[in-house]
């Protein structure tokens, strides 16, 4: 652990073994030794030409799971408080293998609706899923528009350009919106919760049928759901 924490603090010149061994007084074999396990379980990397060692993407993942517990574990009452002030369902999905899975939600006792706690949505027909678009990995969205888009609802967005189009107003005003696009009744807003780097651990939602949450709320709506995502954050 000690010999971890070291290469993560390291800078460039004292990242080498001899260096890192040095900080961490222990002898070079092994320190050599114990860097080659850590390696071998990807904790860290090593680049061979100048003998160089950092933190691996094993240590990355594990970072990104523990932040995406702490924000499951601190999001409850923020999804409280939005589904009382807006009288509409407020949810929390978070980012696992690429996709989405919603993992909490709040829904206002006088209403009856269905649960998408658990559920994996796609991503191109969902407010939710395209905040993950909009805000992740541009890699992910040409993938996705190289083939054809299923449609699930007769308002879902099925060509590549306009999907495009609408991730780029999406990334501009913070907020995505749907349109029944992927369950008829279900209209909604999404932003997104983000990391140090910008990059989205998880989605916070306000959702309900058309008849409340038209059109004419999502700006509103939008407004709420990005700043109660901004509260929300990993330590």
């Amino acid at each position: 652990m000690l010999l971890l924490r070291a290469v993560a603090q390291a800078s460039d010149q004292d990242s080498t073994a001899a260096r890192l061994a040095e900080s961490c007084h222990l002898n070079r074999a092994t320190a050599w030794r114990i860097l080659s396990t850590l390696e071998t379980h990807g904790m860290v990397s090593v680049d061979r030409p100048s003998g160089r060692w950092s933190v691996g993407a094993a240590v990355v993942e594990i970072a990104r799971a523990a932040g995406v517990d702490a924000i499951v574990a601190s999001a409850r009452g923020t999804l409280e408080r939005l589904s009382a002030q807006t009288g509409e369902t407020a949810a929390l999905a978070v980012v696992r293998g690429g996709g989405l899975t919603y993992v909490d939600e709040v829904t206002p006792v006088a209403i009856v609706a269905a649960t998408w706690a658990g559920r994996v949505v796609p991503l191109h027909a969902t407010s939710t899923g395209k905040v993950l678009l909009a805000f992740g990995d541009p890699d992910v969205v040409r993938r996705l528009t190289s083939v054809p888009l299923a449609a699930y609802t007769a308002t879902t967005v099925t060509e590549p350009r306009a999907l495009r189009d609408e991730l780029e107003r999406t990334s501009e005003r913070g907020y995505a919106v749907c349109r029944g696009e992927y369950e008829a009744s279900a209209w909604g807003v999404s932003a997104p919760v983000l990391d140090s780097l910008g990059r989205p651990l998880a989605v916070l939602s306000i959702w309900g049928p058309a008849s409340r949450v038209g059109e004419d709320r999502f700006e509103a709506l939008g407004s709420l759901a990005r700043s109660a995502a901004a509260d929300i954050h990993a330590p």
